[in-house]
Parts: structure tokens; sequence; C-alpha cells
């Protein structure tokens, strides 16, 4: 092995209270690092102080700070939270690692954590993962969606914010990031949106995943499709966070043509039954589908390798520029092809006609075409299936980009000895 390194990852979630994606993926890299002999500790936040404190999780040490405060001031806090960084500081000095590597801070742990950080560390990276260090929500304005034009302005700022819009907000995100020694992004697509938003030394390396995390028995999927009573019919999976913007309605638009051609396809919903969820059901009942609806309810980690296990085709419809859906490698680490957006960095993962099909998920005759030639063609599904998991072996093999992190960290690294010898 090189030599040792120590790590401090910044998240603002982390399992195991949190399983969202981009907790998921730091995780997957701080685990990953540990198993690689490193020195490897994680910063994330609570909602309650009862949580708070230093945990033990797989074999790393999480501090949890707790924060909570009403989203109207995230445009404040969210650049300076002073109860997290006065905790992360302590942490810092404690730890001292050689580099600390910031995620999702945008909301809790706050971009004041880079300069902080940038006093402790020799090397300070950050990870994007979505679109926040420049706009305040999602990026699906008029220009992207109809010419893929990545630029924001001031007044789409307006619009998105409204009234919690800050004008120095941007700024002083900025100006943070001058502390910074390296910004990763998760796709090609955000490295292009962030650059066109100001954003320099930026290098894309996408998320990994492991074939072996996705492997279940029979007798698991016999069991859940018995219990949602899915045996002996064909199933869509829609997974990860339920919204608009993920395109839930494209999916069940989809379902009322797909339907006219296959009657018992079912659209299994994997997510608890929210109020976006209920949107999406009242959406059924319109186009008489609703019986062709299933929602699982809440599904844990493990849990959801089953859900892919017993699905046949897996649907990726997002209406944004959704970075990287951590939904296509999972589905194509579990062997099923995607029919997914042309948006984001789906493009990037699934290869269109080869693991899946890319399409414009507002064309819903298209989106509903390529899922059916799927259904229809159960060998050319299975065969889409096998090439998506040597897609992951070959081009988003976790290991592969855990070492590409580690390569970058050691040059770094390389450069602050060389400057500090300088220095003496």
């Amino acid at each position: 092995m090189k030599d040792k390194i120590k790590v401090l990852f910044l998240s603002d979630d982390f399992p195991p209270l949190s399983f969202g994606g981009a907790g998921i993926s730091t995780f997957d890299l701080a685990h990953t690092m540990k198993q690689k002999g490193h020195d490897v500790f994680v910063v994330t936040t609570c909602r309650k102080e009862s949580d708070a404190g230093e945990i033990d999780y797989k074999g790393l040490k999480v501090f949890r700070i707790a924060s909570d405060y009403q989203e109207r001031w995230r445009a404040y806090l969210g650049l300076n939270n002073p109860k997290v960084i006065r905790k992360l500081q302590s942490i810092l000095e404690k730890i001292r690692p050689d580099v600390v590597h910031a995620n999702n801070i945008h909301y809790y742990i706050s971009y004041k954590s880079l300069k902080v950080a940038k006093k402790y560390a020799r090397a300070l990276v950050f990870t994007a993962r979505d679109t926040m260090t420049f706009t305040y929500g999602k990026l699906e304005t008029r220009k992207y969606l109809d010419q893929f034009d990545y630029r924001t302005t001031w007044l789409d700022h307006i619009k998105q914010a409204r009234k919690r819009w800050n004008p120095f907000r941007n700024f002083i995100i900025r100006r943070y990031f001058k502390y910074v020694d390296k910004i990763f992004s998760v796709s090609v697509s955000l490295k292009k949106a962030l650059e066109q938003n100001g954003f320099k030394n930026v290098q894309a390396i996408h998320t990994g995943a492991r074939i072996s995390d996705w492997q279940v028995s029979d007798g698991e999927i016999i069991d859940f499709k018995t219990k949602h009573n899915l045996t002996e019919k064909q199933v869509l999976l829609y997974s990860g966070r339920l919204s608009g913007s993920k395109g839930g309605h494209q999916a069940i638009r989809a379902l009322g043509l797909i339907t006219t051609e296959i009657p018992k396809v079912v659209l299994l919903v994997a997510g608890s039954v929210d109020s976006y969820a209920n949107e999406m059901l009242a959406e059924a009942k319109k186009l008489n589908v609703d019986k062709n609806l299933v929602f699982t309810g809440w599904i844990n980690r493990q849990d959801i390798k089953v859900v892919y296990a017993a699905s046949d085709i897996v649907l990726m419809p997002s209406l944004y520029l959704d970075p990287f859906p951590r939904v296509n490698i999972e589905a194509m680490a579990a062997r099923k092809p995607v029919v997914g957006t042309f948006y984001g960095g789906t493009p990037e993962i699934v290869e269109d006609g080869v693991t899946g099909y890319v399409v414009n998920p507002f064309n819903t005759e298209e989106f509903a075409k390529k899922t059916l030639d799927l259904l229809q063609n159960p060998e050319k599904s299975e065969d889409f299936g096998l090439a998506g998991e040597n897609r992951i072996k070959t081009d988003f093999n976790l290991d592969s980009k855990v070492d590409q992190i580690l390569s970058c960290y050691s040059d770094i690294l390389k450069k602050t000895k060389k400057v500090c010898d300088l220095k003496s």
C-alpha cells in the first residue's frame, strides 16, 4: 500500500440516519478508503441533540453535530452556521487530517467549513453532487431544458429563491471556494454547469458501485413478489426521491400508454406514500391505471436490492440536470436495463441501445415506446442488463474510482510538501 492518508469527510447527511444518494455515495468512498488501509473520519449532522456525538459505523468514526433550522434561513446559515463551525473546528484541531473532502455541505455544515478546514488540512477537495453551489435548488431553467444552456442569471436565482434570495450568497460561496485545491464533479454534465457558472479547476469523476453488493437470493425475490402481488407480472421500477422534477408524472403517463399493450404491467414505486406519491396516484386514477401502481412503502438499504432484482426495467425520467442519479448504476449492478432521461448525467451512464435507452422524458410516446420494446423483447432486455453489469465492472467500478480520487489526493499532498520544503 502507498503511504497512509488521514482523510476527514464532510457531509450534511450520512448513514445510518440518512440514506439519500449523496450520503450513500460519501459512505461508499469513506468505507472503501478505510478498507484500503487509510485513516478515515466523517463529520456529519443530525437534527436532534440526542443523536449528536461520536459513533462507530461500519468501522468508520463518525462525528455527528446537531443542527436544525427553518429552511427560509438556508441562504444565510448555509453560508456560515456558527454552531456547527465551532464544533467542526474542535474536531479538526483534534484529528489534524491530511485531506478534508467536503461533499454536500450547503445546508447544515455550511460553506464556511471550507475556509476553516484549510487551516488544518494539507489538501482540501470538494465533490459537487448537485448544482447548489450556484443555484437555490435544481437546475431546471427553460434555457437548460430547451437548449442545454447551463448558465444562470440573478433573475433565475430570484425566481427560484423568491423571498429567500440572498443577493450576496453566490459571491460568498465563490470566495470560500478559493480555499479549495480541487473540485470533483460526479458527471461531465455537472462539470460543464459549474464551469459555465464561474467555477474552475473541476474534474469529473463518476460515482462507482460494486457488483457484489447487489446480489440477492431467489428466495428473497419470490417472497418480495408474493408480498406485493407481483408474481407473473412484468414490473417497471421507479425509485429514488419522489418528486415532479424526478419525472413521477412522466412515469405514470407512460404507464397509461404501456397498459394498452400489456394490461398487467405494474409500476412499482419504491418509497413511502407521501404528498407527491398521492399526486402520482391521482394522476394514475385519471388515466385508469391506479390498479397498475404499487407502492412498497419505506425500503431500507438492504431491501432495495431485492426491489431491483424483482423488477424487469428501471425508469429514470428526471426533468432537470440530475447530475448522477444513483438509480442508474444500482440498476445496472443488478443487471436491469434502464430507460432514462437525456438530461444531466444519465446519458453518461446509460449507453443508448446497449444498456438501456436514453429518451426525452417530456416525449411520453417515445418514453413508452422504448419501455415497451424491452418488455416485449425479454432477450434484448436480458442482454441490456448483462451489458450494464459489465459497464459497472469496466467504467463504474467503485474501487477504481476510489483509487482515482486517492491519486488526486497524493498529487495535491506532494505539491503542498514541495511548497513547505521551499519555505523551510
